[in-house]
């Protein structure tokens, strides 16, 4: 296959970033798009010039750590897949793409296709724990959990925090993974004694690192790989609002 490449390319946060053409000549239909970006890479080492900087880690979609737009759709064309589970046999021959880093401003752009998504990081830290006693692990049927809240909460859980959802967004919004992380902890009665306040805590941290604001349009939950239904933004309005008008104190 040959492919046409329009690459972001920035140096820091600090350059204005442009688009740059590649050519890539030969590629394997059962490549990975990321090994499709190694081979890439290592024509332009051999070449002297500074290879495409982009994230990744486990490479089995897992970890969240890869994703960057493709002809605008975060993660690619494929449903329900990273950027890492894409192959290049779902592209045709002689076809142009465009790569570009997520787009948001809670997500500042590092180098290329790279931006820093340590909000997220952040907005767990706010709140997105439980309290335990720590020790030896308690026994499995000490807490009765019901089938369906348990199975709730797993699909919730499988959230692998990798900003799909914010980067489609058009308000930029990270509601789908604050709903997924509120409510797979929210779920479960280990969660539950910190539920008023984790969710207060959570959505005032989102507003401080300025994700924008939900209106139920639904691209997140298209493009997320995870395939989280919106129905976690909507329990977590739900907790917030009552909350609020239990007059819960976050602090």
């Amino acid at each position: 296959m040959r492919l046409i490449l329009h690459i972001w390319r920035q140096r820091n946060a600090a350059e204005t970033g442009r688009m740059v053409r590649y050519e890539a000549p030969d590629v394997n239909p059962d490549m990975s798009f990321l090994e499709m970006l190694d081979v890439l890479n290592e024509g332009l080492i051999a070449k002297g010039e500074d290879p495409v900087a982009f994230d990744h880690d486990c490479r089995e979609g897992i970890c969240g750590m890869c994703g960057f737009m493709i002809n605008g759709v975060a993660h690619g064309p494929l449903r329900g897949a990273t950027i890492c589970q894409l192959h290049m046999r779902h592209f045709r021959d002689g076809q142009e793409l465009y790569l570009e880093p997520w787009r948001a401003r809670a997500f500042p752009v590092i180098r290329d296709l790279v931006v820093n998504r340590s909000a997220f990081d952040r907005l767990i830290a706010a709140g997105g724990f439980i309290s335990v006693s720590t020790g030896s692990a308690p026994d499995g049927n000490a807490i009765l959990v019901p089938k369906e809240s348990a199975d709730r909460a797993m699909d919730a859980a499988a959230c692998i925090g990798c900003g799909a959802c914010v980067a489609m967004c058009p308000n930029a919004s990270a509601s789908l993974f604050l709903g997924a992380k509120i409510a797979h902890l929210g779920l479960l009665p280990q969660g539950q004694p910190e539920r008023a306040g984790r969710v207060q805590k959570m959505v005032r941290q989102s507003l401080q690192e300025r994700f924008g604001s939900c209106t139920n349009i639904g691209e997140c939950e298209a493009v997320c790989p995870k395939e989280i239904k919106l129905e976690v933004i909507a329990r977590m309005h739900r907790d917030f609002l009552k909350a609020a008008w239990s007059g819960h104190s976050a602090d």
